[in-house]
């Protein structure tokens, strides 16, 4: 029988609060390896006077060919946002590639935004959500 040591609570709560940056990190961007080399995804999200600019992103080591999917939901003073784009794609090596696009009302609305970009078979999401509750 495999015995684990038990953490006191300070030290399970230090060990938590050592970790909460790795696992915020891992929902902005990500990364996998097919054989392509490795491939990174990144939404980044830039507000524009009242407007919020979201773009997908890719960058791999080597180029590849692959599909993404960009997908957008969401809530403001305006509405609902629902909405998703997608496709083919080619990356150069050491490059990022702009994979998709949109620009979505910024003041007062919540949007999850994921990233789905598949090469050789395999997959590497980015996860984040952006925008203003004010």
């Amino acid at each position: 029988m495999l015995r684990l040591p038990v953490l006191s609570r300070r030290a399970a709560l230090a060990l938590g609060l050592a970790l909460l940056p790795a696992a915020a990190f891992a929902g902005m961007s990500g990364t996998v390896a097919p054989s392509g080399g490795p491939v990174r995804c990144e939404i980044r999200a830039v507000p524009q006077g009242g407007l919020l600019s979201l773009t997908a992103l890719v960058e791999t080591d080597k180029s590849v060919t692959g599909r993404y999917t960009l997908e957008v939901e969401g809530a403001g003073r305006g509405g609902g946002t629902q909405l998703s784009q997608g496709g083919p794609f080619t990356a150069g090596a050491g490059r990022a590639a702009t994979l998709g696009s949109v620009t979505l009302t910024g003041k007062g609305a919540l949007y999850d935004v994921s990233l789905d970009v598949t090469v050789n078979g395999r997959t590497v999401s980015c996860n984040e959500r952006v925008g203003d509750r004010t």
